[in-house]
This record gives C-alpha cells, sequence and structure tokens, in this order.
C-alpha cells in the first residue's frame, strides 16, 4: 500500500474512533436517530476503507477479515439501537393488551446496551483494525524521476538505481517535453528524448500518468529554471510550482557538477523556492546559493553523476566500431565546448575550435574526441544566430574530414570513461567528472588561437603598472610576488604567496617601512611580506565564495583602502597596528546597475580623503582616511551621466564619464566645475575593439590623464586617439604620441582591456613625471609630454627563472581544484608531445584535491540520497 493510502486509513480509523465516542454520547442522552445515522456512517466508512485496501494488498488480508467483523458488530448494535427505538419505555410491548415497560438502554439489566459497553465493543474491535493496518500493511513508497534531457539523466541515474532495488518502492521514469526558445521568448520546437535512454530504463509516457491520482511520495527534478532559461524550456506542466502540487516531497537535484566554483545564475532559481530539499554535493556549496532559501532544505550528499562516471571507469564499456578505429593506439582527448565559452566571446570561441582542430590533425600519437555541449546549437540560435554558419562549417569540416570523433551520444560517462584526458574550458560539470575519474585535465585559454612564439610570455608576465607608480614589487601569474632591487622594472622572484597556482587571487603590493602589503583581487585576506616569506595573513569578513572580490586597492598614508567589486563593503587597513575596518553602505553608492550592465563609479585619493563617483549621477562620496567620516557631495555640473575614471592633477578632480562626451574638472576646496565637451569629431569607439564606430554607450572612451602647464592629455580606453585639452581655450585636438602606439590586439597571449595608462612619479625636487605603459605591446616609456622626448625602459624577467615557478599539474584554484592551464610555458602542442613544464601530472593529488569538494565520492551518493528522501 501506499504510503498516502494507509495514512489515509490512520485518518479514518481516527475518525471511527471520534464517531465512536460520538455515538455514546447520543446514547447517552436518548439521541437515538443520531446514534443510528453515525452506525451507518461507521459502516459505509468501514465498507470502503475494505475496498481500498482490497485493492492494495489482495482478497484475503488479514485487515479485510477484521473490518468485516467490525461491519457485522456495528449492524448489530445499528439494529439493537433501532430497536429500543422503535418501542420507548412508555409504549406497548405487544398487541396482547398488556400495558407494561419495556426494557430501555441504560437499564442495569441491559449492560450490553449501556453506552459504555457499546463503546468498548467498537473500540476493541477498532483497536484490532488499527494493529493490523500498523503491523500487517507495508509501505510501499513512490519514486518519480522527470528528467528532460537524456544527456543529463546521469544526475539521477544512481538515485533511480536505489528506489528500484527498494521491494516496498515503484520508481518511475518519466522524461518530459521541452521546447527551444525563440529569440522573442516565446516557445519554439517541442523536442522529447525518451527514446534515447539506456535500454535497461523502463520509461513511462510523461501523458500516461496521472500524478494527481498518483500522488508520488517523491518527485525528483534536475531543472530548476522553469521559464527562465533563455534557451529553453521544459512543458509548463512540469514547472516546479505546479509539479509540487502532487507530491509530498519534490527533490532537485542540480544537472551539474562543480570542480570548485559555481555561476552566479545558479544562485537563485524557481525549483529552489517550491522544493522541498535541494541536494550539494558538500557543505562549502551553501553559501553560493541566496540567503533568502531556507537552510534546511539544502542536504549535503553529493551529486549522482559521480557514481556514474566512477562505476563506467571501473567497468570500461565497449567502444563503438567507428570510434576503436580513429582510438586505435592513440591517447583519447576529451575536447569539451561549453555554453558559457561560446557566449563569452563567440568570435574567439569559434577561432580557438579552427586550432584546436589544427593541433590534431596528422597526429598519429592522439586522437581528438569532440563533445559540444548538448544545447550548443539551440543555444547559437537563440542568442548568437550570426555566428551558427560558421559553427555549422565547421562541425561540418571536422565530421566530413574524419579529423577525430564527433560525440553527440547522450550518456557522457561512458565517453569519459574511453577518453584518456580533459581538454576544454574550466566552467564546466564535465571538469569535475574527470578530475574524480583521475584523469589529467588540461584547460584551454579561449584567447589563444596559435602557438606561441619567442617573446609572448611577456604578454602573460607583464600585464600592467599602478597608476600611483609603485612598481618596484610585481604579481605575475600563478600568485608569485617578483621584486625589482633597484626599482628599475628588473624583477626577480621573491615568493610564492598562495599554494593555488592560478586564479589571481591578488592584484599589487605595496611596500610600507620594511613590509610589503599584499593586497586582494579574489582573495579575502591581505598578506604581510617580510624577508621573502609570508609573515602574517590579515584574515577579512568572509563574505564571498566567488571570484572577483576587489577591483582596486589605494594608499592613503600609512592606510591601505581595498575597494569592493563583489564583496560586501570597503576595507580599511592600518598598517600601523594592521587593524581591518570596515566602511559598509558604500558599494550601494558607488556600485550600480544601469540598462542592465553593471557599473563601478570613478575612484581617486584627493588629500586625505578616498573619493568615489556615482557611475549614474553627479554624487560623489567622500571617506576621510583617518576618522571614515563619510560625506555625500554633489557636483554642480550640467551634464553628468555617471563618472567612469576619477583622478587628480594640480589639486583638481577630473571625470570622465560613463556616457556622453563631457569631461569635468571639480575643484573640491572651492565646488569650481568646469565641463569640456567639444571633443574632435574624429575621435570615437575603435571598431578594432568593438567591432563597431559610434558614439559610446556604456562609456570608456578615455582611460587616464596626465597634466603639464596648462595642457591635460588623455589616454583613449575604447577611444581611437590620445586627446589633449587646452583649458584657458577648452579646446581638444589629436595628441599623437612619440612612441608607436598599437591599436590591435598582438595575439591571445597578450590580452588587454584598454589601450595603457599614465603612470605618475614623483622626482628628486618632487616634481610630477610621467610613464606611460602602451598595455597591447607590454612596453614602458619615460615621456616628457612638454617636450616630446621619451625613452622606454626595459621591463626584464628572466625566462629560466620563470619556467622553474611555473606550476604545471597542481592546485588551480578553488574554483579548479587540479589542472594544468594553457598559456606560452605550456601549450596544447606541449601537452600533446609530453613536454609540460612544471609539475607533472600526479592522480593521487587530483583524487585527493577533488575528493575534498565531494560528499560521497565512493559511489553512494544516489543510495544516500534515495534513503534520506525516503525517510529510512
Amino acid at each position: 500500500m501506499r504510503k498516502m493510502q494507509k495514512n489515509q486509513a490512520e485518518d479514518f480509523l481516527n475518525l471511527l474512533g471520534q464517531a465512536h465516542n460520538e455515538i455514546k454520547a447520543a446514547i447517552g442522552i436518548n439521541e437515538m436517530d443520531t446514534a443510528l445515522e453515525l452506525l451507518g456512517q461507521c459502516q459505509d466508512g468501514a465498507m470502503k476503507l475494505g475496498d481500498m485496501i482490497e485493492k492494495a494488498e489482495g482478497d484475503g488480508f488479514p485487515t479485510i477479515h477484521l473490518l468485516e467483523n467490525y461491519c457485522e458488530l456495528v449492524y448489530g448494535i445499528y439494529e439493537e439501537v433501532a430497536g429500543r427505538n422503535r418501542y420507548g419505555e412508555d409504549e406497548t410491548a405487544s398487541g396482547n393488551g398488556q400495558s407494561g415497560k419495556c426494557m430501555t438502554i441504560g437499564d442495569e439489566q441491559g449492560d450490553n446496551e449501556n453506552p459504555e459497553a457499546i463503546w468498548k465493543r467498537l473500540d476493541e474491535a477498532l483497536s484490532q483494525i488499527e494493529n493490523s493496518i500498523r503491523k500487517d500493511i507495508r509501505v510501499r513508497k513512490e519514486a518519480v524521476f522527470l528528467p528532460y534531457k537524456a544527456s543529463m539523466w546521469d544526475s539521477l541515474e544512481s538515485v533511480w538505481k536505489a528506489a528500484k532495488e527498494d521491494a516496498d518502492c515503484d520508481a518511475y521514469v518519466i522524461p518530459i517535453p521541452y521546447f527551444d526558445k525563440k529569440p522573442d521568448g516565446s516557445l519554439g520546437e517541442m523536442h522529447y528524448e525518451g527514446g534515447q535512454y539506456p535500454e535497461y530504463v523502463p520509461i513511462t509516457k510523461y501523458d500516461e500518468f496521472d500524478f494527481r491520482t498518483h500522488h508520488p511520495d517523491m518527485i525528483f527534478i534536475h531543472n530548476p529554471y522553469d521559464m527562465a532559461n533563455a534557451v529553453t524550456s521544459i512543458h509548463p506542466f512540469f514547472y516546479s510550482g505546479n509539479i509540487k502540487k502532487f507530491t509530498d516531497c519534490l527533490v532537485y537535484i542540480p544537472y551539474y557538477i562543480t570542480a570548485g566554483g559555481m555561476s552566479e545564475g545558479q544562485s537563485l532559481c524557481s525549483a529552489y523556492i517550491h522544493a522541498d530539499y535541494i541536494m550539494l554535493q558538500a557543505e562549502k556549496f551553501r553559501k553560493f546559493f541566496d540567503s533568502i532559501i531556507p537552510d534546511e532544505k539544502f542536504q549535503a550528499l553529493g551529486s549522482p553523476k559521480v557514481d556514474s562516471v566512477l562505476e563506467k571507469c571501473r567497468n570500461t564499456p565497449e567502444a563503438p566500431a567507428d570510434w576503436k578505429r580513429k582510438m586505435n593506439g592513440k591517447k583519447v582527448h576529451f575536447y569539451n565546448t561549453s555554453l558559457g565559452g561560446m557566449l563569452e566571446n563567440t568570435e574567439k570561441f569559434l577561432k580557438k575550435m579552427e586550432y584546436v582542430f589544427r593541433c590534431f590533425q596528422g597526429r598519429e600519437d592522439a586522437c581528438l574526441l569532440w563533445r559540444p555541449h548538448p544545447l550548443m546549437e539551440s543555444t547559437l540560435d537563440s542568442m548568437r544566430a550570426e555566428y551558427r554558419p560558421a559553427y555549422d562549417l565547421l562541425k561540418q569540416k571536422f565530421i566530413e574530414g574524419d579529423w577525430g570523433i564527433f560525440d553527440d551520444t547522450p550518456d557522457i560517462e561512458k565517453t569519459i570513461a574511453l577518453s584518456d584526458v580533459y581538454i576544454g574550458d574550466s566552467g564546466t560539470s564535465v571538469t569535475a567528472l574527470f578530475g574524480i575519474a583521475g584523469k589529467p585535465m588540461f584547460i584551454l585559454n579561449s584567447n589563444i588561437s596559435h602557438e606561441p612564439q619567442k617573446e609572448d610570455w611577456r604578454g602573460e608576465i607583464v600585464t600592467g603598472f599602478r597608476q600611483d607608480g609603485y612598481d618596484e614589487w610585481k604579481i605575475t601569474q600563478g600568485n608569485k610576488l617578483y621584486y625589482s632591487p633597484d626599482n628599475d622594472y628588473k624583477y626577480e622572484y621573491y615568493c610564492d604567496l598562495s599554494e593555488y597556482a592560478v586564479g589571481g587571487y591578488y592584484s599589487s603590493a605595496i611596500g610600507i617601512d620594511d613590509k610589503v602589503y599584499i593586497c586582494p583581487a579574489n582573495a579575502q585576506d591581505i598578506l604581510v611580506i617580510k624577508d621573502r616569506k609570508i609573515m602574517k595573513r590579515i584574515g577579512l569578513e568572509s563574505c564571498l565564495e566567488t571570484s572577483g572580490a576587489f577591483y582596486a586597492s589605494y594608499r592613503i598614508g600609512t592606510y591601505l583602502f581595498l575597494i569592493p567589486n563583489k564583496y560586501s563593503s570597503i576595507v580599511r587597513l592600518d598598517t600601523r597596528n594592521d587593524k581591518v575596518s570596515y566602511i559598509k553602505g558604500a558599494n550601494e553608492f558607488f556600485i550600480r546597475e544601469k540598462d542592465g550592465e553593471r557599473r563601478i563609479g570613478g575612484v581617486c585619493v584627493w588629500k586625505e580623503y578616498l573619493m568615489l563617483a556615482s557611475p549614474t549621477d553627479n554624487q560623489v562620496l567622500a571617506i576621510h582616511s583617518g576618522s571614515m567620516e563619510v560625506q555625500m557631495i554633489a557636483i554642480q555640473a550640467e551634464n553628468s551621466w555617471g563618472c567612469r575614471v576619477m583622478s587628480v592633477e594640480d589639486g583638481e578632480i577630473w571625470l570622465l564619464p560613463y556616457e556622453g562626451r563631457t569631461i569635468t574638472c571639480w575643484n573640491p576646496d572651492t565646488g569650481k566645475v568646469k565641463e569640456y565637451s567639444e571633443l574632435p569629431e574624429t575621435f570615437h569607439v575603435r571598431d578594432s575593439f568593438t567591432g563597431y564606430v559610434g558614439e559610446n554607450k556604456g562609456g570608456c572612451l578615455l582611460s587616464t590623464m596626465a597634466s603639464y602647464k596648462n595642457k591635460m592629455i588623455f589616454s583613449p580606453g575604447l577611444g581611437n586617439m590620445f586627446l589633449v585639452l587646452d583649458k584657458d581655450t577648452g579646446q581638444f585636438q589629436e595628441w599623437k604620441p612619440p612612441f608607436e602606439i598599437s591599436y590591435e590586439e598582438k595575439n591571445g597571449y597578450f590580452p588587454f582591456w584598454s589601450a595603457g595608462n599614465f603612470i605618475r612619479r614623483t622626482d628628486m625636487l618632487g616634481e610630477w613625471t610621467y610613464r606611460y605603459y602602451d598595455a597591447q605591446a607590454r612596453k614602458l616609456y619615460d615621456v616628457n609630454l612638454e617636450s616630446g622626448e621619451y625613452k622606454e625602459i626595459e621591463i626584464e624577467f628572466d625566462k629560466e627563472e620563470l619556467c622553474r615557478h611555473v606550476s604545471g599539474f597542481d592546485r588551480t584554484s578553488e574554483w579548479m581544484a587540479y589542472s594544468c592551464c594553457e598559456d606560452a610555458f605550456n601549450s596544447l602542442t606541449d601537452l600533446l608531445d609530453g613536454n609540460i613544464t612544471g609539475k607533472p601530472f600526479d592522480k593521487a593529488r587530483q583524487m585527493e584535491a577533488y575528493g575534498a569538494i565531494m560528499k560521497n565520492s565512493d559511489g553512494t551518493c544516489g543510495e544516500k540520497i534515495y534513503r534520506f528522501v525516503a525517510g529510512d
């Protein structure tokens, strides 16, 4: 019998018990009609209960016999009560003409008709039925599984297997239909993948199962989005809010598994609101979800996907004949192309695909197995339709050219078991599956589309300099600290800053007295370095589980200020005692969203103040570095669309806009404001950077500035030229730098976000001098703005020393437990040739790293999830 039915039976028995009490009370006050009606209801209900039990347990079940006895008892009592009701105490008992007093219920000589005695007879019969239902009826549970993509069945399969093996559970797999979404968000073509599941999985058609009648004890889902996915939508009947009506327990199990991090898009989805339980692969991932979700919903029991991949890797499946031919004697490289990688920059994504295909062509020792995300084509159609033809052409060439194995099978774990190495993006579930399977992972860099040349390593090591000139120390990729002893840009290795090989944990280093303070980017602590080691870690309040904690850092005297990106507050460190203070509430002022764009306002240091500008209007927040007193100031400017960049020149603050073409100069001492908007008509967004030419919508045309005499020079951000302003006349014209500047990205080893920036320094006489850093060429120039004289400053690293500190295969970051990353020191060809710089692959270290972020990573996750939900 179903638990719901047994509960119904137990609830009905409780009602019978209440009816028995009411029968006793009615007889006691001689309301015989009421007692008769209640007895009739008891008999009818007992017969219906018997029918339900007979259907569930079969004819001859012990409880049915007891119910039959009960019905006979009720009938007998009914007859007794009815008889006494017909012959009241003052009525003639017969037609013999004798007048007399008949025995009535309640007389001492009629104990069996005494209300208490009747209640006891009914209660004894009811107790027997209750004991039988409790002891003889075994509850059968019903578990329903609602996958929509056959390729995602692995997120539910081991839970289903546990339910199927439970003798007291009926398990149903009901694949549900889903729709592509059109660009306008409406539903497009419907898909149903019920025929793509393994043969051993019995499928129930979604339109042949009556959810209302069945009312399953538990329903398991793996789609959390309902209507909110931009690419697909499951059938609206199966949206979590509706399906919850038909079950006592709705359980969401993520369709993905993570190697350490999670997308912000997963923090709050529709299904989380309606689900009774949300399964986590480890307790640490609770912090990735929105705080409005009650903690009791989360259960850290692991991911069924782990069970699936471990089972198949232990029992390697047979490869299809065509695969065997291509795999023969070769190391199989699983190439994963993810949706995230495609959406981030589709043009670079396609170039990367071409490069990967090219690297494998003609190799006799390596086989490329390409598995695109199952929603790749529908996502292209919905969100990047203009690139679909180019993708289709690449796919056609790969398949028709027989360049490798094209895998569109639904069972990814089978493919993983047949593969030797992973290559692809980091932000995907597949990396975690390879990680727990103990197979090496090589994380591709989507920017790279050719083999590294001799000097390409410079693009990854020389990544920029602070505008305030603190460049004696340099943090390089791999979280390594380098030092220029003579402060002449000749750097040597100093120490490691992190146990992780990548992750961009720290952004800059500032020397104060005999110590070096390491300011975080993705980390949530400040390091104090001395004598080539970390002498102290100053931990900050932990409030973030993703990357992107801090945006920038500034020094004001003995204070260091950390400017948040995703962190919850501004942080101030007093380096005299290493005391940390927090300024909360400021984020809402200088980090805002407008027109779907997240904006961070300009920041600068003015005298003893940290100044933060609103990115959407003319407000400025002034924070005194010592007292931390906060003032709100409104700049009296006519044109204010929000500030992107702030810079102090000659005591005045210059504000570069997010939108429009008006540059504002503001003197905080006097409140005086000047606005300059007559920019040259030929000044526009660089088409080489953005793909179009026009007005700046979203800003960043200009990036930094420098001054001499009455002139201001502005360096381009996304703009196509330098500008010089004559402050006396208010006229702009193009400024041609004396050194050659490239506005084109050199190659994927030299990523950049603006043309470059001015760096301000103080000379021996206290006068400002300027350097310019060319971000594309990774070159640095000393420049005399007035005379135009310049000198290139050599930025020197010893490549052999750099290579000695390359990590190779290692713990990558908190968001990627263990891997090796593609760069100028370790290219894809290096991987194929076995020429990895740094540590070689270590399976034991990888298994240890991934085991730490996955509960029940021994293959028992599905069993434990089922037993928890079933209440066993």
